[in-house]
């Protein structure tokens, strides 16, 4: 399984609501932590959230089972692990 977590804050909501847009996605809370969880990649595009630059660039607090690929003015997206490196 692939996990982002973001910090269950105003803010950073938005992510969660759009990643759980996707019906293999599923949305936890964790402690203080919102918990973003999908069998394979997550994807969330940032003109869905309305997040502005500094809370978009601010939004990951920790990638479980994958690693963050992509995460520019257009989109976030985390892979799963492969096992080929750190």
């Amino acid at each position: 399984m692939t996990t982002l977590f973001v910090l269950d804050v105003e803010d950073f909501r938005p992510l969660a609501e759009v990643a759980s847009k996707d019906p293999d996605t599923t949305i936890r809370r964790r402690g203080p932590y919102l918990e973003v969880e999908a069998p394979g990649e997550i994807r969330i595009e940032r003109g869905a959230t309305g997040c502005r630059n500094a809370v978009w660039y601010s939004s990951v607090a920790a990638v479980e089972g994958g690693r963050v690929a992509r995460w520019d003015k257009v989109e976030l997206v985390v892979e799963p692990a492969t096992g080929d490196g750190p």
